[in-house]
């Protein structure tokens, strides 16, 4: 019997005892793969043998055996294809094609592709060695680039252009190439080799058998990523039915061989011969689930009753909140939105093929201080897919997506951003202020549509953002500033403003009570080595993880009658309340109350509802998103309100007491600061007012600051 290795393409012939021996082996180990494939069974159910021929008949050549049922029914044999996979591979392959032709009586059925799916635990990429190499590895993370299908050729024929000789080559898998022969072998005569001069061969195309071939890239989890180090990632070799699986952003589980080969870019730069790069030739590739990396049957029965006993607590909302980031003192509403943040909306795709989204979007604007990146740090470590990034050093393409030329290929293909490798997660962008205004313009179209559409160098496309925004600015003068309008403080356009469906003003408000509080608190945490009772939450951050992935795999709430008819009328007020305070203030709102909006209130009660694995959102949880979207949107709207106090009311007032800063100091004339404020407070105007007046005059150039700031000189109408 002849057989033909995978990756070698050595022709197995009785020729001594030796090979005889080699062979009868390998037939020995191909008809055990066909006694497993024919004769496996679960509860009375040949699981392998109904795939064959179900495949088959529809024309599809490949079959996915568990590993796990190979050890179940020959463990040795197993232990030879976990160790020797290149070699053992082929002959399963074979046994499969052969049952397939007698299940289906049909010689003409193509090669079967056996892809492995294994439990096995998944090894760590930066674990892998040399240790490694030729024996079957099962490793996990994001793909981050994909090339285009090329055809990889697994048999060619090539031609003597002298003497018409033709004979077939076999090539090896995965990266491997092939030396044409240099001078031509064939003896039609028998008189020994005929002498056609050196590399006589050409390949004949039409003769030659292909199969599809892609290359992808994958990076290790973020969230396995040791802090201070560069992500990792490994070249990974696809064929045949495991080719188009996947694009950028999605994650996957790899098994395959971890092998070696000569990249085109050490040969060109002269290394050794001896010098290898590593990649995984896959012979099975498994999606994760598309939110967060896992499904129902990862969690096991006590784990679900533990969810759901936790979950009827009647307190459950607010044990929750504060066990998000303890060590951070008050701060109660935010940890609220991020409560909601964390386990989102009900995502919708209505008749008409149009997507809305069900991830929540947050914005932490105010002065620095005040614990905005810690929020960000905790989420990261708290959501099962987060991805965390600063402003700054964010560019456009950074957090979509990038096109790169392939060195070898000199082929363009992608490699997603910071958006598309937090799909189905949580992105928390820090100094969000400090991006570029041409980079934020960027992330519009992910925000809202979840998507990112790609057209550069002839590449157009579109990739999933299905996640979740957590953002952290500053204000335009870095501190918030309570005598400027909301639209003087935030140098944010109103088109990224719509798109988050809570913003918050956080200020560091002076007041003794409160800082002494702080103070207590933080001291605490800084003098205990172990964290105080009162800086770790009642529920620790890995069973909020897998509460999170529960809910948001198992539950995806909707609207009662009695909760769309609430939201409908208080839609209705919000928007009136809007429309009253443009009136007083003459100005259009810098933070727009729109649809967005009402679907942000309908997204927060989803979550709240979500948050105790409830089917229907109640009255209770429109009462409760209503009054966080007052905490936050409706509060930043009016935030320019000092102690009641309109915006029109700021605005008259500061005018009047213009008028009479002039009329009491003539022109050419100086007067003492306190003493202007002095006489102004008996006449009960704020001080605040008073000196935002002043400023107002200082830089219309009416007024000038002589002797540090204490004296104010008239110097002009």
């Amino acid at each position: 019997m002849a057989a033909t290795g995978w990756d070698t393409g050595k022709i197995y012939s009785a020729g001594n005892h030796q090979t005889q021996t080699q062979n009868d082996s390998r037939a020995v180990t191909e008809s055990k793969f066909y006694s497993f494939v024919d004769q496996f069974r679960v509860e009375e159910h040949f699981v392998y043998r109904e795939k064959i021929k179900r495949n088959a008949e529809g024309r599809k050549f490949n079959l996915v055996v568990e590993v796990e049922h190979l050890d179940e029914a020959d463990r040795n044999l197993s232990d030879k294809l976990k160790s020797n996979p290149a070699d053992i591979l082929p002959l399963f392959e074979t046994a499969v094609t052969n049952l397939a032709k007698k299940l289906l009586q049909d010689e003409s059925i193509l090669l079967f592709q056996v892809l492995l799916r294994s439990n096995d635990s998944i090894q760590d990429l930066r674990k892998l060695n040399s240790n490694n190499i030729s024996q079957l590895v099962r490793v996990s993370g994001i793909i981050i680039a994909a090339t285009n299908l090329t055809a990889k050729a697994t048999h060619i024929q090539i031609m003597c252009r002298t003497c018409r000789q033709y004979k077939m080559i076999h090539v090896a898998g995965g990266f491997s190439g092939i030396q044409l022969p240099r001078s031509c072998d064939s003896d039609p005569t028998g008189l020994g080799p005929k002498d056609c001069g050196l590399d006589p061969y050409v390949v004949i195309h039409d003769k030659c058998t292909f199969v599809d071939q892609q290359v992808l890239k994958l990076q290790e989890l973020p969230e396995l990523l040791p802090v201070g180090d560069l992500p990792r990632h490994i070249t990974v070799h696809v064929d045949r039915y495991l080719t188009n699986r996947v694009i950028p952003g999605r994650r996957v589980t790899a098994v395959g061989i971890y092998d070696i080969f000569q990249s085109y870019s050490s040969k060109k730069q002269g290394q050794g011969i001896g010098t290898r790069i590593p990649y995984i030739k896959a012979l099975g590739l498994e999606l994760d689930n598309e939110q967060i990396g896992q499904d129902l049957s990862s969690f096991t029965h006590a784990e679900e009753e533990e969810i759901i006993k936790l979950s009827r607590r009647p307190d459950f909302y607010n044990i929750f909140t504060s066990s998000i980031a303890p060590s951070i003192y008050g701060n109660q509403e935010i940890k609220h939105a991020i409560s909601c943040l964390l386990f989102g909306g009900s995502k919708k795709i209505l008749a008409d093929g149009m997507k809305l989204r069900g991830d929540i979007n947050v914005l932490l604007l105010g002065d620095p201080g005040t614990a905005k990146s810690q929020f960000l740090k905790f989420v990261h470590q708290v959501a099962p897919v987060a991805v965390y990034t600063s402003g700054k050093g964010s560019s456009a393409a950074g957090l979509t997506a990038a096109v790169v030329r392939d060195v070898a290929t000199r082929e363009f293909h992608l490699e997603g951003g910071a958006m598309v490798l937090a799909d189905g997660g949580v992105i928390c962008i820090d100094e969000f202020d400090k991006m570029r205004d041409e980079d934020r313009v960027a992330i519009h179209e992910a925000m809202e549509q979840q998507t990112i559409s790609i057209a550069k160098a002839g590449i157009t496309t579109i990739l999933n953002s299905r996640t979740s925004v957590l953002a952290a600015a500053n204000p335009i003068f870095g501190r918030y500033d309570d005598m400027k309008t909301p639209g003087e403080n935030i140098d944010f356009q109103t088109t990224i403003l719509s798109r988050f469906d809570m913003i918050f003003i956080v200020k560091d408000v002076h007041n003794d009570e409160r800082d002494r509080e702080i103070a207590r608190h933080v001291l605490t945490v800084h003098m205990h080595r172990a964290p105080p009772e009162n800086a770790i939450g009642e529920i620790d951050v890995a069973t909020m993880k897998k509460y999170i992935g529960y809910a948001r795999l198992k539950c995806a709430p909707r609207l009662s009658a009695e909760a769309a008819e609430k939201l409908s009328s208080h839609f209705v007020s919000i928007r009136s309340e809007v429309k009253r305070i443009e009136q007083d203030t003459g100005a259009r709102s810098t933070i727009p109350i729109t649809v967005r909006q009402l679907e942000a209130i309908v997204r927060i009660s989803e979550s709240l509802a979500k948050m105790s694995l409830s089917p229907r959102v109640a009255e209770q949880h429109v009462d409760e998103a209503i009054r966080l979207f007052k905490k936050s949107t409706m509060d930043a709207l009016q935030s320019g309100e000092v102690d009641g106090v309109s915006q029109a009311q700021i605005a008259r007032e500061v005018k009047n007491v213009e008028k009479i800063i002039k009329s009491r100091i003539p022109m050419g004339s100086r007067a003492s600061v306190q003493r202007i404020i002095k006489d102004l407070e008996r006449d009960q105007y704020k001080p605040g007012i008073i000196s935002r007046a002043i400023d107002i005059l200082v830089r219309r150039e009416v007024l000038q600051y002589r002797n540090q700031r204490k004296v104010i000189f008239r110097s002009g109408l």
